[in-house]
């Protein structure tokens, strides 16, 4: 590797333009890279939907769910199979491997459902396949509202929607809110029997004359023509003018018998902006594009189209996630940028302005580089990605340190600049790509961390990979060449670095100052080395005893603040759409009341919300709530939450579930328990346990939702068969009949000039005449005339069955709770994992915990994997380095000991374990802490080949390396601790600011670093080299101990010889 120095000192000019390039991609990199909140990463779902108008949960489940299961068990990859079959609709959740491809599970997911199909029933809508990411969650939604005309509203909605879609980085805009149109065709059964015309032949006559029929091309020899039968609807008229039925010259035509008009279908829910009719509009970006510039698109877009409104329609934004992102990217810009100069102030203190410009330049190239790989590996710049560089910025200067340092005590013994810079280089090649090869394999174990939460972390050691390889060229390559032309050494430190070489060569006796000091205790401590290590041990000891009395316990994520959270309310009963909408509205009045609030987006109706958002299964509506912008609240999110909770408790007949956005990986609410069992009754009584237990017999929990049937009846329609052939019906007779008074029966489509989709034909009776009475009257048209229904048809009100839910084909029922602030999820898990073994729960059902003690479960053993796989990594370059299974494995001991400093640090700070943030900071300090104890014990084997003996050798390598580990301790401490106190200084606004959001988020993991790595550097210079000194002692004491056993046994002779 000399041979590569020689070359790039040999041809500097080569290595300074490849510096000023690099320098100059990473600039365009960075300002190219698309922006994103979230890392960009697979979520390993496909879903499946089948559409069936009218059906039964149970039909559906058994016409339907089963079938579909039967093909798609067998996709390769696949992990688990979650079914929802509820009235008219069937969902299907397929769970692959996170490593999937989603290209190839979407094919192999199409090709099962295609041949499915054959076995769905002939009523059933064409299923539809799609892929989960999160790209297809908007990042903004776009909110027409005002006190136009609700069709007004919707045209403008549509136009505006299309204009969205025109922008080339936006994936979709998807209306939230409106109602589809319908062609409703109300018929008149006075008149129907007044014309004599049954129910059938007035469908017939619409569904045969709606055709398109292709009707071929004419070859005549002397031409080729093709020849068309216009047979679409394509206005009303045509659907007016259509004939029914005729007589001689007379023509019956649907205009006769009905009134038709065009309308919007029944509503089942309604959607407000703050208390106005509104049409939302969601906004979802295409991967890899940048969202910044995509909300500017959007934003200019919907500026442009304002002109076009009336005074009576207004637009609004919510959920704008381009805020956020903007936001949290100047923040953590903010944050490089302290840890930058905080770590310049503490060079420039102890290195001199020209040695620390040497180090400081490092910083900025090192991520420089960075952005170029990130670049070239299509990687987005997310907040992992800027946390990355925020812990980067302390361990890159690690090895510029060094060897500056190294350089500046050789241009004080009288070195040229060249040739201090060129034995620099040379001389701690190999502790320096040590040290960095020993960093990187604690981060290279978290490549592999499985699931959606190791995809989330990913970009962590990503980033820190690209960081580091850019840090080992800068302080191998490039700073040397640039020390060679502009290096040179303070005047004031000029006594200080001749001391330190003297500690090299002269007299150790003659050292001054506080390195004087540490080489003398450093004498009196390696004579008892024994006792030194035993302390350690012991502080290990009663640190973890603390810990387990003192601590805070363990959570999966990390408690973060935010400025958007939901309002899920439920209720239960046969709840018609007013009565829910009306509810739903006096929750958002009571909600917009609230100071903090910034708008309320509030949707009523049974399908609003949704599991994502943990929406309960008797939800009615939801309530999607904005705060004000954190800098301008004069309240924390908690209260502001804590008191909507309040103003909506109180309202009769609901209860509000109030939950704040979720950040990181989703997980859902804190305790999440999955009951299965092939014996689908055990399932409701064994809910009802956990129910009763969790709300009257435990503190604690709040949001208490289970998936037990709601409470519901629905009515019965049953044809006896035998008795309606009597009279020449049938059951497709009477349905028909009955649809006339439900929904209306559809006979077709058609797509007017001014729609954006194929409007639907439905036939209906009067308003007046569909309510629930009116199906004792209907009459049936047979060869015998009009017949009453009552004469063959019987009505009975059912419990009503919702959803039916399987996962992997077993019925499963869930129940779900948040946790009180007082406590932990892990707390309450734990308690009622413990009344669980006495509560006599039927062996046949299955309890499995989800959610996030699922993630926490299987993120905490990851990391344990993770962590011995790093140091077994480290073990293997410690060895190649030092040829010694001692001293490598006196490295790795101190990154066990190094623990001590994390629980300590989380003491100290009032803080809790959090499973991803705290585990992957131990991880990271595994690989930061050895970094030292490299270049202590290279240079503990460098003085014993020059001769010393090893106690002098120990205590010289001490002062030669306390400064420098001091330094890049200091370093690293000084990057993160704005992060650890939480306060965020903006060099820009001049503003200093606590408790940001994204200082939360971080707190966690930059305490474990901190705490951890003070400690370890305590390690380092008091328990390292007692540890070196130990075996030469123990040699020692058992060579005394033979002399003297010898000398007195010689003793005890002499008297009898």
């Amino acid at each position: 590797m000399n041979a590569l120095i020689d070359a790039a000192f040999a041809r500097q000019r080569t290595v300074l333009t490849t510096l000023f390039a690099i320098i100059l991609f990473g600039i365009s990199a960075y300002l190219t890279i698309p922006k994103e909140a979230d890392p960009d990463i697979p979520i390993p779902f496909v879903y499946v939907q089948v559409p069936h108008p009218g059906i039964s949960p149970e039909d559906a489940d058994r016409l339907i769910v089963k079938p579909m299961e039967a093909k798609l068990r067998s996709i390769e990859g696949l992990e688990e199979i979650r079914s929802v079959a509820s009235e008219g609709h069937v969902g299907i959740i397929l769970e692959f491997d996170v490593s999937f491809d989603p290209e190839t599970a979407l094919s192999d997911v199409r090709e099962q459902v295609d041949l499915a199909k054959p076995d769905l029933p002939d009523d059933s809508e064409e299923p539809t396949v799609m892929e989960f990411n999160t790209s297809i969650f908007p990042i903004m939604i776009v909110v027409l509202s005002g006190s136009a005309p609700e069709r007004y509203l919707l045209r403008h909605a549509q136009l505006l929607q299309d204009e969205l879609e025109a922008i080339p980085s936006v994936l979709g805009a998807r209306l939230v809110g409106q109602r589809e149109e319908l062609l409703e065709v109300i018929v008149d059964p006075a008149k129907l029997e007044s014309y004599n015309i049954s129910q059938t032949e007035l469908i017939n006559a619409v569904t045969l004359n709606n055709r398109l029929v292709a009707a071929g091309a004419l070859d005549t020899g002397a031409g080729r023509f093709s020849v068309k039968v216009p047979g679409l609807f394509e206005t009303a008229a045509d659907v007016m003018q259509l004939p029914v039925k005729t007589d001689g010259e007379s023509v019956v035509t649907l205009s006769d018998i009905t009134e038709i008009r065009r309308t919007f279908k029944d509503a089942d829910a309604y959607a407000q902006l703050d208390g106005e009719a509104s049409i939302a509009i969601a906004v979802t970006k295409r991967i890899g594009h940048n969202i910044l510039t995509t909300a500017d698109q959007v934003r200019q877009t919907v500026d442009n189209y304002r002109t076009d409104l009336p005074p009576s329609m207004k637009i609004d934004y919510g959920a704008d996630a381009s805020k956020w992102v903007l936001g949290m990217l100047s923040s953590l810009e903010s944050a490089v940028i302290t840890a930058i100069a905080l770590v310049m102030i503490v060079v420039l203190a102890a290195l001199g302005l020209r040695s620390a410009m040497l180090v400081g330049i490092s910083i900025p190239t090192s991520f420089l580089i960075g952005f170029t790989l990130l670049g070239v590996t299509g990687v987005t710049v997310n907040m992992m990605v800027m946390f990355g560089m925020i812990l980067a910025v302390g361990i890159l200067v690690d090895g510029a340190i060094v060897v500056v340092e190294f350089a500046d005590r050789k241009m004080a013994e009288g070195a040229p600049r060249d040739q201090a810079y060129r034995l620099a280089a040379k001389r701690m090649f190999w502790p320096i790509v040590s040290s960095t090869a020993t960093t990187l394999a604690a981060f290279v174990p978290m490549l592999f961390w499985p699931g959606v939460s190791g995809k989330f972390m990913s970009y962590l050691p990503i980033t820190l990979i690209f960081v580091l390889v850019g840090s080992l060229l800068m302080a191998l390559i490039f700073l040397p060449v640039l020390g060679s032309r502009f290096g040179g050494v303070a005047q004031a430190d000029t006594e200080t670095l001749k001391a330190l070489a003297a500690s090299e060569k002269g007299n150790i006796a003659e050292l001054r100052g506080f390195t004087g000091f540490y080489a003398r205790l450093l004498q009196r401590l390696i004579a008892i080395p024994g006792t030194v290590i035993l302390a350690a041990i012991a502080a290990l000891v009663l640190v973890v005893i603390l810990y387990g009395r003192f601590g805070n316990g363990v959570e999966f994520f990390t408690d973060t603040e935010t400025d958007n959270a939901v309002v899920h309310i439920s209720a239960r009963g046969n709840l018609s759409a007013e009565e829910m909408r009306a509810l739903v509205f006096e929750v958002d009045r009571a909600t917009r009341s609230v100071d903090g609030v910034r708008l309320v987006f509030a949707q009523s109706g049974r399908s609003t919300g949704g599991d994502r958002e943990g929406a309960p299964k008797d939800s009615i509506g939801i309530l999607r709530v904005e705060l004000e912008d954190w800098r301008t609240r004069d309240r924390p999110m908690k209260e502001v939450l804590d008191d909507i909770r309040a103003r909506t408790s109180v309202i009769p007949g609901i209860k509000t579930q109030v939950i704040k956005r979720q950040d990181g990986p989703p997980t859902g609410k804190d305790i999440q328990i999955e009951l299965g069992s092939r014996h689908a009754e055990l399932l409701a009584p064994t809910i009802a346990k956990f129910s009763d237990y969790m709300i009257n017999q435990t503190d604690g929990l709040i949001e208490i939702d289970d998936t037990r049937p709601l409470p519901g009846i629905e009515w019965e329609i049953k044809v006896d068969r035998e008795q309606a052939g009597r009279f020449g019906a049938n059951v497709s007779a009477v349905g028909a009949l009955v649809q006339l008074v439900t929904n209306g029966i559809k006979i077709g489509e058609y797509r007017p000039d001014d729609a954006e989709e194929e409007v639907e034909i439905r036939v209906r009776y009067p308003r007046d005449q569909r309510g629930l009475s009116q199906l004792d009257l209907l009459r049936v048209q047979t060869r015998d005339g009009l017949v009453p229904i009552t004469n063959f048809v019987t009505r009975t009100p059912q419990p009503a069955t919702d959803s039916i839910e399987r996962v992997d084909g077993t019925p499963i029922m869930t129940i779900r709770a948040n946790t009180t602030a007082a406590y932990l999820p892990s707390e309450k898990v734990a308690e009622i994992t413990e009344w669980m073994k006495t509560a006599d729960i039927d062996p046949r059902v299955k309890i499995r915990f989800r959610g996030a003690n699922e993630e926490a479960e299987e993120a905490g053993g990851f990391l344990l994997v993770a962590f011995g796989a790093a140091l077994f990594l480290m073990a293997i370059i410690l060895i190649t380095q030092f040829d010694s299974f001692y001293q490598s494995v006196l490295i790795l001991s101190s990154v066990i000991l190094s623990t001590v400093g994390v629980l300590l640090g989380m003491l100290v700070m009032n803080q809790t374990f959090s499973v991803i943030f705290t585990g992957t900071g131990i991880v990271a300090l595994a690989g930061i802490v050895v970094n030292n104890n490299i270049v202590l014990i290279d240079t503990y084997q460098h003085l014993l080949r020059e001769g010393f003996s090893r106690y002098e050798a120990i205590v010289r390598t001490g002062a030669q390396r306390l400064r420098p580990v001091l330094l890049t301790t200091a370093t690293t401490v000084a990057g993160l601790m704005p992060m650890v106190l939480m306060l965020n200084i903006d060099f820009f606004d001049r503003a200093i600011t606590y408790r940001a959001p994204v200082s939360l988020w971080w707190t966690q993991l930059a305490t474990a670093v901190v705490f951890g790595l003070g400690f370890a550097t305590l390690l380092t210079l008091i328990v390292t080299p007692c540890a070196l000194a130990l075996p030469q002692r123990l040699s020692e004491g058992r060579i005394a101990r033979r002399a003297g056993a010898l000398l007195k046994r010689g003793t005890q002779r002499t008297p009898a010889e």
